[in-house]
């Protein structure tokens, strides 16, 4: 499983509804403050190229060895990668090293909560990585090349993966309340109306009263959001938060899961929700690809066979990144080839076989390592073949620059209080506008 400390951890949460950015616990090959290294253009004594990668977290790449097989098949070039551990630290210092055309990586990762941001400020810095040799647009999800291209149709970053979720859900706990456990029964329930949950979940509170149906309401807001083409921006680039009624639907029905009882009042990646894994404090949650090994690693031996993998009612996304080449690099063409091939199907593959990374390349579906993949812990789910029909659903989404900002104060500020004070819904919501509004200075 992939997971990277890239944001606070409330953002982390809310980076998976934004379409939000995944991310966990970090282990960096090497840390620092700078979003990269000293600029390329170096060769060492055998003449070699050694190219520059800057990186946050743990970000895959070198854990899954393709550096090294790069290397291998190309032994004039010497990779070196730099990660800093959280992608709020990483993320400034890359903008300011972008202004100033220094201090940059030869290739620079980029997370999806930023990636608007970049392809809308940033895209005459960085290289058009459409037109390089071996990078095929067709073999891409279309909203996740969309995602990394400007308004100008210039390709700036190359997506490495995706998040798309299903419904992870405890066998046991659907069988005490008489619901069935068959992965695709289970699916059924709920396709394609996020409404339907809600009534599963009524269904299923009536029958358990010492576990609850979901994890916490953020997470449900957070997934009928990522679940809507439209969100928090139009398409002309205005902030539409306030007026979309999508938002106010997903705020609705999150609400009505916290008002009646069917939430474990959680919030992401604090202690109690670790354990609530195992304890089986709640039946379901919303679950990207990435997060599989996650609730294994906090499941441990004490929910072994009890979790199983079914389709969410809407196909959504929660994380990803890119991976950008800067104009001002000083190896910036073989930089633009490695870029070609780490996003290439194979190597998306194999990052998928190794650190359960989704591939953004549709091409890569079809190669058995993701076609065939099944989770043993999940009951031998065929994980491929869900979260890859979630990938291939999931709208081509409109993001903005402060997409997290907005959908951070949501969770945190608005419906966390629903869920765990009992804040009455429209007072909630009246004091998440406002602080996203003094956020976005409006």
């Amino acid at each position: 499983m992939r997971m990277r400390h890239r944001t606070s951890r409330q953002a982390v949460v809310l980076a998976a509804v934004a379409a939000l950015g995944a991310g966990l616990l970090a282990g960096c090959a090497e840390d620092s403050d700078e979003p990269g290294g000293s600029g390329g253009g170096k060769k060492d004594a055998k003449g070699k190229t050694t190219i520059t990668v800057g990186v946050f977290g743990a970000f895959g790449l070198k854990e899954a060895g393709l550096y090294k097989q790069y290397m291998k098949e190309n032994p004039n070039i010497v990779i070196e990668q730099t990660s800093v551990e959280r992608n709020e630290n990483y993320y400034p210092a890359l903008l300011t090293h972008l202004a100033s055309g220094s201090g940059l990586a030869d290739i620079q990762a980029v997370e999806v909560n930023n990636i608007a941001e970049i392809t809308a400020t940033q895209a005459d810095k960085l290289m058009d990585l459409g037109k390089v040799e071996g990078v095929d647009k067709n073999n891409f999800l279309d909203w996740k090349w969309a995602q990394g291209t400007a308004k100008d149709g210039k390709t700036v970053a190359l997506g490495t993966d995706v998040g798309p979720q299903g419904i992870c859900y405890r066998k046991d706990l659907f069988k005490k309340a008489g619901l069935p456990t068959d992965r695709d029964e289970v699916s059924k329930l709920w396709a394609g109306d996020w409404n339907k949950y809600l009534e599963v979940g009524k269904d299923f509170q009536a029958k358990v009263k010492d576990s609850k149906f979901v994890d916490g309401a953020q997470n449900v807001m957070a997934a009928v959001h990522g679940s809507s083409e439209n969100r928090f921006y139009d398409k002309d680039g205005e902030v539409v938060y306030k007026t979309n009624p999508v938002i106010k639907e997903g705020w609705d029905l999150a609400a009505e899961f916290a008002e009646a009882g069917l939430s474990a009042k959680l919030q992401s990646f604090t202690p109690s929700w670790d354990q609530g894994f195992a304890n089986g404090d709640f039946a379901t949650i919303s679950c990207p690809a990435w997060m599989l090994g996650y609730i294994k690693d906090k499941g441990g031996k004490t929910a072994e066979g009890k979790w199983d993998v079914a389709s969410a009612p809407k196909p959504s996304n929660w994380g990803g990144s890119f991976l950008a080449v800067p104009e001002a690099g000083k190896n910036k063409e073989e930089a633009a080839k490695l870029a070609a091939w780490l996003t290439a199907p194979e190597q998306q593959a194999k990052l998928f076989t190794e650190r359960a990374s989704f591939p953004s390349a549709k091409a890569a579906y079809e190669l058995p390592a993701v076609k065939d993949a099944k989770h043993k812990y999940f009951g031998n789910a065929p994980i491929g073949e869900i979260f890859a029909k979630a990938a291939e659903g999931t709208p081509v989404q409109i993001l903005g620059p402060k997409d997290l900002i907005i959908a951070q104060n949501l969770a945190d500020v608005g419906m966390l209080q629903v869920d765990q004070k009992g804040t009455d819904p429209d007072e909630a919501w009246d004091k998440a506008m406002k602080s996203i509004d003094n956020a976005l200075d409006q």
